[in-house]
């Protein structure tokens, strides 16, 4: 910041090149370099908005948006920061204000820049652009969401949508900035930074626009075990494991929709029925193996990704036996002698091809 003096201070003092910082507001006469009063360097800052919203989602991956009385569109839970406010705070306010519910939601998932020339607020607000936090209200279990408790105004309900469908149901930075969000509670590497909504450093999951196209259910029972013989099969997948214990995962460039790959897809080892999920016409199949190398991309239509078993379940619509399914996973892995993984953000691998 430029350095702040006071106004009894002289100019002739010896001038110093050294303390010329190029971010002033440029030399005083009689060469005072960027020395500024605190009233002209208070002045010559920026003025914003803040602002925080919560991201929640049920146990089915569905964001949790609000109708409210005053527009059409569907809005996160949240608002404005009073003044003296931490943002943190004000999110928990909001909640407990729109829906209350008590808690607290320190971990961010999203800071967003959104510019003075914004299209949709009207001249008369004067609006001086925003930074707008979104904070991480986690998965709620039917309980809690039964608990909500609307106002007697400005909420008129709640329900939990599609991420695909938040495009149709808000306003669009609105959509895009929840999607980013999403993505970055997936990726597990701290907030995302937004201008607008969009990322300004995209990771894989950003690029490649997950979860902008509905999600395929596959909600029957799980089944530990081989398919009964009598028992039509409707395809077979694999629970593909790289050395670190990730998965390999499929996603779609033309519509960002994940599915787990097929066992031939990669070189594997010790191949083993998993179990099977019961489906409309007919069960989908599930193999575990270890990855031990990935030929050249064959498909130019999906990108191969790696990414723990929890991140290829919140990028699927499995329902409640997911849970079934993903303890099936970890037994699996644990057989296979591969250690549990971190999650990370999910790594593209290369086109080229690799080996383990």
């Amino acid at each position: 910041m430029p350095q702040l003096t006071d106004h009894s201070a002289t100019d002739d003092r010896e001038y110093d090149d050294s303390d010329h910082d190029d971010r002033g507001c440029g030399d005083r006469e009689g060469g005072a370099g960027t020395w500024m009063s605190p009233e002209e360097y208070g002045a010559s800052r920026a003025a914003v908005w803040t602002a925080a919203v919560v991201l929640v989602t049920d146990t089915d991956g569905r964001i949790l948006v609000q109708s409210v009385d005053y527009r059409a569109d569907r809005l996160l839970p949240g608002g404005a920061v009073d003044a003296g406010e931490a943002p943190s705070a004000a999110a928990a306010r909001e909640l407990r204000e729109e829906l209350g519910v008590d808690g607290r939601y320190p971990r961010g998932l999203a800071v967003d820049w959104i510019p003075a020339d914004t299209p949709g607020f009207p001249p008369e607000m004067r609006f001086p652009g925003e930074i707008l936090h979104v904070y991480d209200g986690g998965t709620w279990t039917p309980d809690r969401i039964d608990a909500v408790r609307l106002p007697a105004q400005e909420i008129t309900g709640i329900h939990f949508a599609e991420p695909a469908d938040l495009p149709a149901l808000m306003d669009p930075g609105d959509a895009r900035r929840a999607l980013s969000a999403l993505r970055a509670r997936i990726n597990g590497s701290g907030a995302a930074l937004l201008e607008g909504g969009r990322p300004t450093a995209p990771t894989a999951l950003d690029r490649l626009g997950v979860l902008r196209a509905p999600r395929t259910p596959q909600r029957g029972a799980w089944r530990g075990g081989t398919v009964p013989a009598q028992r039509p099969v409707s395809d077979l997948t694999g629970w593909l494991f790289a050395p670190d214990g990730r998965v390999l995962v499929l996603i779609a460039r033309a519509t960002g929709a994940a599915r787990l790959p097929h066992p031939d897809a990669a070189a594997a080892t010790g191949s083993a029925p998993l179990g099977y999920r019961d489906g409309e016409a007919g069960v989908h199949v599930r193999v575990a193996a270890r990855l031990t190398g990935l030929p050249p991309a064959a498909d130019p239509a999906y990108a191969r990704l790696l990414a723990t078993p929890e991140q290829v379940r919140e990028l699927s619509d499995w329902g409640p036996p997911g849970e079934d399914e993903l303890a099936a996973v970890h037994a699996a892995r644990a057989r296979l002698g591969l250690p549990v993984p971190a999650r990370t953000p999910l790594t593209e691998l290369p086109d080229e091809g690799l080996r383990w």
